[in-house]
């Protein structure tokens, strides 16, 4: 048996034909994924069958009609629309920083296609989604350009770290009052720096900052944590130094318990929580017994496995 090309009794729906070509009444098959009904004059599981498989496909028909309107799910986006959900989704992903390989997952391109109701439509590639990004970078840096440009002074601060990949940064960030004393900062840049972090190369690093964005005359203090290398880089400037307290407080902390007893009980407890955390039969026992003892199940604070061991915690807000 044939599918056939005659009008079926809802739209979306198409009559089967026989073999002799003749159009059977009786059955019909849907237009979008082909699948066959039986049909007796009652098209209220063919609707059942739109609304739970093909609701993208267009509105539900009223309960009066035993016809519906559906919409093109193939009708492709104008350019002006496919530009504009490009540079969204370029946004969305240096926004909330996800990864740029986000564009090539099939369930991604099956969230389009629906929202887009364009069955063609391909989300960019990563070398397009790559220049947008950019795009959107200068865009913003001209406009704060723009801002620093009426500002008369301007505080910098600044810190090294390393990614989980092993590269070295420095992160910048500008900090200044507004008219209505409002207290602005944003990230001037996030360097990728492959010399050792001596005092001279450090301080070129800031200084080539200030230099890219116009402000080496406005720049008035520096602040970073108190490492040697970052003090004496700063000392190299014509700019003050300014030690981060956050630093300073984290470092009196972290060298007043090294002389006190409660470096040994911190060990003893990192022990404990590690033999639990390990072990997913060890902390199903553990919960076990918190029931049975009436206890309130609550979970051991990993955060005491490493206190002592991470780097000192530096903000600069």
């Amino acid at each position: 048996m044939e599918q056939g090309e005659q009008g079926g009794p809802m739209d979306g729906f198409n009559y089967k034909k026989n073999d002799d070509g003749t159009v059977n009444k009786y059955k019909v098959f849907c237009k979008i994924c082909n699948k066959e009904f039986q049909f007796h004059r009652s098209c209220s599981s063919l609707r059942y069958h739109v609304n739970a498989k093909h609701a993208f496909a267009g509105p539900s028909s009223s309960a009066s009609g035993l016809r519906q309107t559906t919409l093109d799910f193939r009708r492709p986006l104008t350019k002006s629309t496919s530009d504009n959900l490009t540079n969204t989704i370029a946004k969305w992903i240096a926004k909330d920083c996800r990864p740029i390989s986000t564009v090539e997952d099939s369930g991604f391109m099956d969230v389009l296609q629906v929202a887009s109701q364009d069955s063609s439509y391909k989300p960019p590639s990563r070398a397009t989604v790559m220049m947008k990004i950019h795009k959107l970078y200068e865009n913003e840096k001209e406009k704060r350009k723009e801002v620093l440009a009426q500002v008369n002074y301007i505080a910098l601060t600044g810190d090294h770290w390393t990614s989980v990949s092993n590269n070295n940064y420095l992160g910048v960030t500008a900090h200044y009052i507004s008219d209505t004393w409002e207290l602005k900062s944003f990230a001037l840049t996030i360097l990728k720096t492959e010399e050792r972090h001596f005092a001279e190369a450090c301080k070129e690093q800031f200084l080539s900052v200030a230099r890219k964005w116009d402000i080496e005359g406005k720049t008035t203090t520096i602040g970073t944590d108190s490492a040697r290398n970052m003090v004496a880089a700063i000392r190299l400037t014509r700019y003050e130094h300014m030690n981060c307290v956050a630093h300073m407080l984290q470092r009196s902390v972290t060298e007043s318990l090294a002389d006190s007893g409660f470096v040994n009980a911190l060990v003893k407890a990192r022990k404990v929580v590690g033999h639990f955390k390990h072990s997913p039969a060890n902390a199903a026992e553990l919960q076990a017994q918190q029931v049975s003892l009436g206890k309130k199940q609550e979970p051991l604070i990993q955060d005491v496995m490493d206190v002592m061991s991470r780097p000192p915690f530096v903000s600069y807000r």
